[in-house]
């Protein structure tokens, strides 16, 4: 099965607009997302102006997918469009900034749709400081029609890192496994997506059970577990052709394989005797290594993105907890000591967090500690969560949500959700069949 996303590099490049004299900001727009609430910022997106036809509808959708963008976020707020004092016409001349300021809006987006003689699209957009009267950043892109979407992912990056100094997450896809049937036959279904729900696509046919997909750093790659006929598997997908390969074909069971940093290794877990250790291969020679030898349960791994370390999960201490160790298989410590269980901990693309689920009193939850198990915080918690995944901002975790099945199995419900570091701002994420298992991909290239 072959995947066509419409020219996700060749037709795209951005350059940046000169820009215009403005008065110096007074107070500029910003926000530090590392506080443990943040009041949204009122930001005002008009419709991207269009001279007409199929440029105004460019217009009025990018400018829909910016603002649903920064407003999931959770660090923005979009001003009611039907409040707008100013129309588009002069504001492709300057802003008016007490009309803006008087609905409150702190930063405003300008943007503009031209069509092209040769069939492309031309999408410029400039960010203003209202209270500042200055502009903050401006650009412009050139692109197919088929990829408006992306490029309004792309704006709503840009405008999420100059306003708050951490890259954007937006322009990314997840893969996920896409649920249907009763809860004791569940069909499972390997499924791709844009981060917000959109463009989306099954990549398996639901014939073989599928488990725990996950990105190469490349994107063009998938590793996940699947069983043919009854045997687990660990098999490698290639997005853009939909070829399918066998990363291994082991006598025992294996588990939860996820690439190395550089994407030339995938690291994963291999039952034998009733335990389950720890191997890494080499995808150019196939050749594995053996991480650990204990006679117990150690799986779940994950890289540190140096790729100097490596977290995991294990039962060697009496219960389920998390533990690190260096990419050798060497100075195993546990970091894990509060009540309960521990489970599935994926390192932050940033370094400085290890995301993980727990479980305590018949309740489970999602979490993040730091790399020496010190600042443990529970972010979310319900009947039954699990499989965290990082977006490559490091800022906002994804994760499925469980709801009790009835009789016979009737009424399995399971979503994908996501949450920022703060805890305060969980959405669900659209699937248009019941998730799980979600892997958030890094940027888009």
């Amino acid at each position: 099965m072959t995947m066509n996303r419409p020219a996700l590099v060749l037709a795209l490049f951005a350059f940046l607009l000169p820009l215009t004299a403005a008065a110096p900001a007074k107070a500029e727009v910003r926000i530090d997302i590392t506080r443990g609430v943040v009041e949204p910022i009122p930001i005002a997106i008009p419709a991207f102006y269009g001279a007409g036809g199929n440029e105004a509808q460019f217009g009025r959708d990018i400018a829909k997918v910016v603002s649903a963008d920064l407003v999931r976020s959770g660090l923005f707020s979009a001003v009611d469009p039907k409040s707008f004092i100013q129309d588009r016409d002069s504001l492709l001349v300057a802003p008016r900034f007490a009309d803006w300021r008087v609905l409150n809006a702190q930063s405003l987006v300008v943007g503009r749709i031209e069509a092209q003689a040769d069939g492309r699209l031309k999408v410029e957009f400039r960010l203003w400081d209202v209270f500042g009267e200055g502009q903050m950043t401006g650009l412009a892109y050139f692109t197919t029609p088929t990829n408006w979407r992306r490029v309004a992912h792309i704006v709503a990056d840009a405008i999420y890192k100059r306003i708050t100094g951490e890259d954007g997450y937006f322009d990314t896809r997840i893969v996920y496994i896409a649920e249907s049937g009763p809860g004791t036959a569940r069909v499972k279904r390997l499924a791709i997506m844009d981060q917000d729900g959109e463009n989306h696509r099954l990549l398996s046919d639901g014939r073989a059970l599928v488990l725990t997909p996950r990105f190469s750093p490349s994107l063009q790659e998938i590793t996940y577990m699947a069983y043919y006929n009854n045997r687990p598997r660990v098999y490698l997908f290639n997005i853009d052709t939909g070829r399918q390969e066998v990363l291994g074909d082991f006598a025992n069971m294996t588990f939860a394989p996820r690439f190395a940093p550089g994407g030339n290794k995938v690291i994963f877990s291999l039952s034998k005797g009733g335990n389950a250790d720890i191997y890494t291969m080499d995808l150019r020679t196939r050749r594995t290594t053996q991480l650990t030898n204990h006679p117990s349960i150690n799986t779940g791994p994950s890289f540190a993105p140096d790729g100097n370390k490596i977290v995991f999960e294990s039962d060697r201490g009496g219960s389920q907890q998390v533990y690190t160790m260096s990419a050798n298989g060497s100075d195993v410590k546990r970091i894990s000591f509060g009540e309960g269980r521990y489970a599935t901990p994926v390192w932050s693309p940033r370094g400085d967090l290890i995301a993980f689920t727990k479980q305590q009193g018949g309740r489970f939850y999602i979490g993040v500690m730091r790399p020496d198990g010190t600042g443990e915080r529970l972010l979310t918690e319900s009947y039954h969560v699990e499989g965290p995944t990082w977006a490559p901002n490091g800022r906002v975790l994804m994760y499925f949500k469980d709801l009790p099945a009835g009789a016979g199995g009737r009424g399995k419900n399971a979503k994908l959700y996501s949450i920022d570091l703060t805890g305060y701002n969980e959405r669900e994420i659209p699937t248009p069949m019941d998730a799980s298992d979600p892997a958030w991909s890094p940027l888009i290239p």
